[in-house]
């Protein structure tokens, strides 16, 4: 039984955002499987700023997000997208979370690839008692010395 918000303790409140904000993640992994646009349009705000692992250094607005999973969606024939150590803070109609992730799947040529681990931030919203990404980074550890990004790192 879903208990009005007024009536919620505040710990009531932050387990039942906490869960919101984890079905809204499984949409998104959702969404990728099926190569699904739409569905992931409604997963964002309109002005989602993203900062992700390939150029620009952002990508502004929620075309521009969209844009960039459509450039997977050439590549790849089936899509896998797996989130790990999900963890959120939530305050009122706030939240950042931070996961590990990783895209893999079937290439269009046929070719299977592991993908890589990368480290994702989620900035959260909730508007009209939804929660969207308003930001999200996506990132790779540095090695300084050679200036490359590692991406052979397991969580």
């Amino acid at each position: 039984m879903d208990i009005p918000s007024d009536f919620q303790s505040h710990a009531d409140r932050i387990e039942a955002d906490d869960a919101e904000l984890r079905r809204q993640i499984d949409k998104v992994v959702e969404g990728l499987r099926a190569k699904d646009l739409e569905a992931l349009k409604q997963l964002y705000t309109t002005d989602i700023v993203s900062f992700d692992v390939e150029p620009p250094l952002q990508h502004v607005g929620i075309a521009a997000k969209l844009q960039n999973w459509a450039k997977v969606f050439l590549f790849f024939e089936t899509v896998t997208y797996e989130v790990r150590d999900l963890t959120f803070t939530v305050d009122g109609n706030v939240a950042f979370g931070h996961a590990f992730a990783r895209l893999r799947g079937t290439l269009k040529n046929g070719a299977a690839t592991s993908g890589m681990w990368v480290r994702v931030t989620y900035g959260m919203r909730k508007i009209d008692n939804t929660w969207l990404i308003a930001h999200d980074q996506v990132s790779v550890p540095l090695d300084i010395a050679s200036g490359k990004g590692v991406v052979d790192l397991e969580p």
